[in-house]
């Protein structure tokens, strides 16, 4: 499987650009009810900023006004390939220590992968599974 397979295509990611304020990233999460957007210039990705990153700026006291994505945003992300596996993209994110993820097809922001797409994708492959040992397994005994 790859991760073209499972990440969200661009359509449904959030992006701005770097001269987007802070309060305007506040309002875009909250009305995608997502934890990040990705910044991105000419269809690349050139950052990404999360509710962790605002949270870090406005312990500064700065309004969100004055503050721009270009300002706390992570620069060059990492990324990964649409083609890569989704195990060695696991294996990238804990290495790294990252919960979302830009995917690039061709040069060009094409979607994202994050953690809560994995556990989703982990919990059904989950339910298939146990539905094969329910299936060949005997029925449980009440004493």
């Amino acid at each position: 499987m790859t991760v073209k397979d499972i990440c969200r295509p661009k359509e449904e990611l959030v992006s701005a650009g770097e001269d987007t304020s802070v309060r305007e990233l506040c309002q875009l999460m909250d009305t995608r009810r997502v934890g990040c957007v990705v910044i991105e210039a000419d269809d690349k990705p050139t950052g990404i900023v999360t509710d962790r990153d605002i949270a870090m700026a406005f312990g500064e006291g700065e309004s969100l006004d004055e503050w721009t994505a270009g300002d706390i945003m992570n620069r060059d992300p990492f990324t990964t390939e649409a083609g890569d596996g989704v195990f060695n993209l696991c294996a990238k994110m804990a290495e790294h220590g990252i919960r979302r993820v830009p995917v690039i097809e061709d040069g060009e922001l094409c979607g994202i992968v994050t953690l809560d797409d994995l556990v989703v994708l982990l919990e059904d492959e989950m339910h298939n599974i146990s539905e094969v040992i329910r299936s060949e397994s005997p029925p449980y005994q009440t004493p």
